[in-house]
């Protein structure tokens, strides 16, 4: 079972699934003021404005972090650019709606963005763990 928790400012929440973070920390340096992993409740949602929570969380690698607009009407959390950037040091991210078809040739669907591993250590090949970290990869 995944351990999820939500945060709310009343226009959107952010729901991080502490399962799937690979702790890039891109979050933090991003907004520093709302992502604080030393504290309890980490997530100090009334520190940012909408916007920036939400172009932020977007930017997540794993998936861990991810948002809904409270009000029904908005569906900005369902679009999101197509784009690719690799991260010194770390993963290649994706964003956007990907198909990844398995070498067994099974496939599936994954939304928001997806970290592909680099450093060839992943144990979930081919997407990163964060075993990048713990093996110092360089590139």
């Amino acid at each position: 079972m995944s351990k999820t928790k939500n945060y709310s400012n009343g226009e959107v929440t952010i729901v991080w699934n502490a399962e799937s973070c690979i702790h890039s920390g891109i979050c933090v340096r991003g907004l520093p003021n709302v992502f604080q992993p030393k504290d309890r409740p980490w997530i100090k949602i009334d520190q940012a404005s909408t916007e920036d929570l939400v172009k932020q969380v977007k930017q997540c690698p794993s998936g861990a972090l991810s948002f809904f607009m409270n009000s029904e009407e908005d569906k900005s959390a369902e679009t999101l650019d197509t784009r690719v950037e690799v991260l010194e040091n770390g993963p290649l991210l994706v964003y956007g709606t990907l198909r990844i078809t398995h070498k067994d040739g099974s496939s599936e669907i994954k939304n928001k963005t997806t970290a592909f591993c680099r450093c060839g250590t992943s144990c979930n090949k081919p997407y990163c763990d964060g075993s990048h970290v713990k093996n110092d990869f360089r590139g």
